[in-house]
């Protein structure tokens, strides 16, 4: 199964994000083989509508479950609609983040964890 974490780096070792519109990149990683990829996140500079634009972009990917640290009401229901669960709270190096969500330690989110604009730096 593919999961994706917004994540501060492009690899296993780099540390979730606290922001998912916002976030640096993203890395989708198998549950079973553990391989990964990253996509820089070109949505991080957005004026507007960065958490439905990168909810949409992670859509794409196929994934199944979306770990970040906080996600907003857009792109929580972006994905929400594209039928992505998402766990918001995770914290922590990707790596670390994977292995709890394998052992079943990491459930989905009922809504979104902060207000909408919450990563838009000022």
């Amino acid at each position: 199964m593919k999961v994706c974490f917004s994540s501060q780096g492009d690899n296993l070792d780099s540390e979730i994000d606290s922001r998912f519109g916002r976030c640096k990149y993203f890395i989708v990683a198998d549950t079973k083989t553990k391989k990964f990829s990253s996509i820089q996140n070109p949505h991080i500079s957005s004026g507007g509508g960065a958490g439905i634009q990168s909810g949409q972009l992670v859509a794409e990917q196929k994934v199944k479950v979306v770990l970040t640290g906080n996600i907003g009401p857009n792109a929580f229901h972006t994905l929400q609609e594209a039928k992505v669960d998402v766990v918001t709270g995770v914290t922590g190096t990707i790596r670390d983040a994977l292995e709890k969500y394998i052992k079943g330690e990491l459930t989905p989110s009922q809504g979104p964890s902060t207000d909408a604009k919450f990563g838009i730096q000022k």
